[in-house]
């Protein structure tokens, strides 16, 4: 096993360790799993909390700051965190004007999130959820009920966040996350396996020369194996998938994402496919973000996250962040 870790028992702590060396900006909570930014709970700002398996960073820890998430809970490689975290969180980042869950629909998440919502009814704070279910790949999948949630977490994240920031209302934030899941559609590809820390080895057979078209964050199968496509191939059959799902009748947002193991050099040149392909379906691309931002470890492959935004949601996508993983405008 190559991997630049010290136990497979102590990863998640160890990365813990390190942001919290990094990033200062933040407050880590190694020994309970919650990040926090450092200036919450902020005066009348609805907070926005999210969380999921550790494996997919920057999701969700590096999305913490100013304009994105007031905190995140990140579980155990692939596994939920659990409703203590979620509760923790929401507690530490509350101001009194409410929090947003964020939940990506894969099974554990959805029910953890759920509990946690009603054990912080209990302590008298106000939750407000909203589901990421954007995978136009597969329905029902190993670790979910219905399409899975993937890079329309981070479209999610981030316009919530800077209507949270701008000190909208909790309904309001809710219907605008709402709204930027429902106009969001994703589809993956991988050109290898990923290898889990506890495992040590592939989670799963891809015989070389093949690739998997609709792959999950977490491995999980997707629509169809085929021989290894170029570049524009695969452009035209991710973007296609994504179109015949979506019918977009306004501008986009385009995410061209890195499953972890794809360096940036291939992403670009991928990106200016999957421009081609959207140029050439009358498409107009209003921006573009390329890089590793909702990963699987270790996997080669990319995936491509369509987001139709009128006026409002554009502004609020190009609103100020400033978290380690995303930053502009401030």
């Amino acid at each position: 096993m190559r991997m630049l870790i010290n136990v497979p028992e102590t990863v998640v702590a160890d990365a813990l360790r390190g942001m919290a060396a990094s990033h200062p900006e933040l407050t880590v909570d190694v020994e309970n799993r919650v990040v926090v930014r450092r200036d919450a709970p902020v005066a009348g700002k609805v907070a926005l909390v999210s969380g999921g398996g550790s494996g997919h960073e920057p999701l969700h820890a590096g999305f913490v700051g100013p304009g994105m998430l007031s905190a995140a809970c990140p579980g155990e490689v692939f596994t939920s965190p659990v409703p203590d975290q979620m509760v923790r969180a929401a507690a530490a980042v509350d101001s009194g004007e409410g929090v947003l869950f964020v939940v990506k629909n894969y099974t554990g998440d959805v029910l953890n999130f759920e509990m946690a919502a009603e054990l912080a009814d209990e302590e008298g704070l106000r939750i407000e959820q909203v589901l990421v279910d954007d995978d136009v790949a597969v329905t029902d999948s190993l670790y979910t009920a219905g399409r899975r949630g993937t890079g329309a977490t981070l479209f999610v994240e981030k316009i919530a966040g800077a209507a949270a920031e701008e000190g909208a209302p909790l309904d309001r934030v809710a219907a605008v996350a709402r709204r930027v899941n429902e106009s969001s559609r994703s589809f993956g590809v991988a050109l290898s396996s990923v290898t889990t820390p506890a495992k040590g080895s592939p989670t799963f057979d891809l015989p070389a020369g093949e690739l998997e078209l609709g792959i999950g964050i977490h491995g999980e199968p997707g629509r169809e194996r085929r021989a290894m496509m170029t570049s524009g191939e695969i452009a035209d059959f991710a973007v296609d998938a994504v179109l015949d799902d979506l019918r977009p009748n306004g501008p986009v947002l385009a995410l061209v994402n890195g499953m972890g193991g794809t360096p940036l050099l291939e992403l670009y040149g991928f990106g200016a496919e999957v421009h081609r392909v959207l140029r050439e379906r009358g498409v107009v691309v209003a921006r573009t973000l390329v890089g590793n931002y909702v990963t699987s470890l270790d996997m080669a492959g990319c995936s491509v996250t369509l987001c139709q935004v009128d006026e409002e949601l554009l502004r609020l996508w190009d609103a100020p962040v400033e978290t380690p993983a995303l930053r502009w405008g401030r």
